[in-house]
């Protein structure tokens, strides 16, 4: 089973953003002030290793500093660390239990892990807490989809659609879901719309394929595949554009 989705992940963090342009709180001390926003200009260039030093820096003069511990995970994800991600995000929970960017960073990084059940905890965890944040239910629906629990899934994906109706990892990844559910027709629907959307959302084109071919369009999904053949990088899809040559060498002749 091909589960072709992507997973939330901005540039500029919301935990980055609480303290980014406004002065920390009075007691935190200048000297871990000048250590956290050095950190976050790393953060935002992608130089997770300098950023965590820096985070690190701060937490020495301020160890309870939640919002220092949530961006120092976010540093130790861009490095690949998700065990010492996993550990600041829980702290930064310890010392604030209902730190909805502290659960949504936590439950992101379960979700690379595969760890559907602690991902779905913290996901369900923030949206008591913030119930409009999109990117929450879309990140609940990719754990839902990883679990092989289409319906809820494609539940998720709707709420998050009605709360940024044009986004097109959320509409390709409703797509998933309905593939999943035997509704080839209206995931086709979704891929052609993604491809409206964002015409170089390669992998709308090897999904489209799947829904053709659910629905016994044969020629058409075997364009499908070509034209993912052409337009997907070969450095990221290297094992989705094999898998697509060994899928058109099974098509030919039918």
């Amino acid at each position: 089973m091909t589960l072709s989705r992507s997973l939330c992940v901005p540039l500029v963090l919301l935990a980055v953003l609480l303290w980014w342009g406004a002065a920390p709180a009075p007691a935190v001390s200048k000297a871990a002030q000048q250590y956290y926003a050095q950190g976050l200009t790393a953060l935002q260039s992608g130089q997770g290793v300098q950023a965590a030093a820096q985070f690190s820096a701060a937490l020495e003069l301020e160890p309870e500093w939640v919002e220092a511990y949530v961006n120092r995970g976010q540093a130790y994800v861009l490095q690949g660390r998700m065990d010492r991600a996993l550990k600041d995000f829980t702290q930064a929970l310890k010392l604030a239990p209902e730190f909805e960017e502290a659960l949504y960073n936590r439950g992101r990084v379960y979700t690379m892990l595969g760890k559907h059940d602690q991902a779905l905890a913290d996901y369900t965890a923030a949206l008591k807490l913030q119930p409009g944040d999109w990117q929450l239910y879309y990140n609940r629906g990719n754990a839902y989809l990883d679990a092989g629990r289409y319906q809820e899934a494609l539940k998720d994906y709707e709420q998050a659609l009605k709360l940024n109706p044009n986004d097109p990892r959320i509409i390709h990844n409703r797509g998933l879901a309905r593939l999943e559910l035997g509704q080839a027709q209206a995931a086709l629907t979704d891929f052609g719309r993604v491809l409206a959307l964002d015409p170089n959302f390669a992998k709308a084109q090897y999904n489209r394929g799947r829904a053709l071919e659910q629905l016994g369009r044969i020629p058409e999904a075997r364009g499908a595949y070509r034209v993912f053949l052409q337009s997907a990088d070969p450095t990221t899809e290297k094992d989705l554009l094999e898998k697509t040559l060994q899928r058109l060498k099974q098509l030919e002749g039918k």
